[in-house]
């Protein structure tokens, strides 16, 4: 199983999806760039997230927040007192690990995972919030945060969004955007980092009405996965001891998914209550309460929050999507074939145009059939290297659709469509083309 992380790690990094950062200059710890396919898989889960949480529903309106709030808001939201993980040191070698996720070996012996030494210092509190300082005067005045969640931007504006949308509870307030965390111990590739993008949703529902909506919402969040393609039996739920909830959590359930190094969570679902609002509200001496106006009440509205990654969800879909298999040659023998089995909607690539040849009068028809599709989709010419080569490329991407343009093609306008995950081929006329791949992308 570890060898298909490094599997896919080396896929990622030698297609350019994701590498590291800065390696120009030896690079940065736990610090990745996105490459051209890299962007557009993260924009495609992205969207797709976008369609099933915003697009599809008509309880549910977006926001975009500012990174840099006040630091008023991280005093009143508990970060500041709270948002802190256990610190360890090997005092051997000095490495620093998170105390919770260092684990005993068979003979109930914790070993430092960079020396093998047994001795480390007492546990002490780390705070992992990233701190900065506006203006031109660094002073305790100027203190503030790069923010640690996207949630709180949701809470601070919710009075102004509930008023401005005209929604009635329940309704929720949607946002993407990044988010920073100081980790102790970062790694696995992309899954833990100190700069990440959130996909968050706090759903306003009437107090204790959670007993119907924290289940509707985990339900809802593992179904996304599994309608773009993630196996079933690669997810789970974990629900939260009481002993490890967050300050501000009743309840919470992770989804994990079962990578090469283990079960992890890819996206929380917590009952929140009425902690945030409430704080807020103290805080600021500002009401945020909701007034129902059919039964003549005002109440602080309870949240369910919905907390997922880009990264995480995109290195999700790389694992559960990283395939290798016999595949017949055109010689008659068998080769190994390496593709990304990857949900139609989550592909970077939707349709790549391949010449069969260089051939001066055979580009100019695949440049024909290119400019169909490229208005379409994201979509690609290659006409470098063997027509099986570059099937190879695109399999490896994960493109579902090659279109091939030989030397009939200038005589009968029409084009062959390969599948990527059945490899079947099928003669279309080139008039039919955008028609053909809609039906199937």
């Amino acid at each position: 199983m570890p060898d298909l992380m490094d599997d896919v790690v080396a896929l990622a990094k030698r297609r350019g999806i994701a590498f590291q950062s800065s390696e120009l200059y030896g690079g940065l710890r736990s610090s990745w760039d996105y490459g051209p396919l890299g962007v557009e898989l993260r924009r495609n889960i992205r969207d797709a997230w976008w369609r099933a949480t915003v697009q599809l529903r008509d309880d549910v309106v977006g926001l975009e927040a500012a990174v840099v709030m006040s630091p008023k808001v991280w005093e009143a939201s508990g970060h500041v007192a709270t948002f802190h993980d256990p610190l360890v040191e090997c005092l051997a070698c000095h490495q620093r690990f998170r105390a919770d996720h260092l684990e005993p070996n068979e003979e109930g012996v914790t070993l430092c995972p960079n020396c093998g030494n047994r001795a480390f210092t007492e546990p002490r509190q780390f705070n992992m919030m990233l701190k900065t300082h506006l203006g031109p005067v660094e002073d305790d005045e100027a203190v503030t945060y790069l923010r640690p969640e996207t949630a709180q931007g949701m809470f601070v504006d919710f009075a102004h969004v509930q008023t401005v949308a005209r929604k009635k509870i329940p309704f929720g307030i949607a946002q993407i955007g990044k988010a920073f965390r100081n980790e102790i111990t970062p790694g696995n590739f992309i899954f833990r980092t100190r700069e990440f993008e959130q996909m968050e949703m706090e759903f306003f529902i009437e107090p204790d009405t959670d007993d119907t909506w924290f289940p509707f919402w985990v339900e809802q969040r593992v179904a996304w996965y599994t309608d773009l393609g993630v196996r079933p039996e690669k997810l789970r739920l974990r629900d939260h001891e009481p002993d490890e909830l967050a300050h501000y959590a009743k309840a919470a359930t992770d989804i994990e998914y079962e990578f090469p190094f283990g079960w992890q969570e890819i996206e929380g679902i917590a009952n929140r209550t009425d902690y945030d609002l409430a704080a807020h509200q103290a805080a600021s001496g500002e009401d945020l309460t909701y007034f129902d106006q059919e039964h003549e009440r005002r109440f602080l509205p309870w949240v369910v929050e919905p907390a997922a990654g880009v990264d995480r969800a995109l290195l999700t879909f790389l694992v559960d999507a990283y395939r290798v298999e016999e595949a017949p040659t055109a010689k008659g023998g068998t080769e190994k074939r390496t593709y990304l089995a990857l949900h139609r909607d989550l592909a970077p690539i939707k349709a790549a145009v391949l010449p069969l040849s260089r051939n001066e009068t055979l580009v100019p028809t695949a440049r024909e059939a290119f400019d169909l599709v490229k208005g379409e989709w994201m979509c690609d010419f290659d006409d470098a290297g063997s027509i099986g080569r570059r099937y190879r490329r695109q399999d490896e991407v994960g493109t579902p659709y090659c279109v091939t343009v030989d030397f009939d093609s200038i005589e009968d306008r029409a084009v062959t469509v390969r599948d990527r995950d059945t490899m079947a081929q099928e003669r279309v006329p080139m008039v039919n083309l955008v028609d053909h791949l809609k039906a199937r992308l």
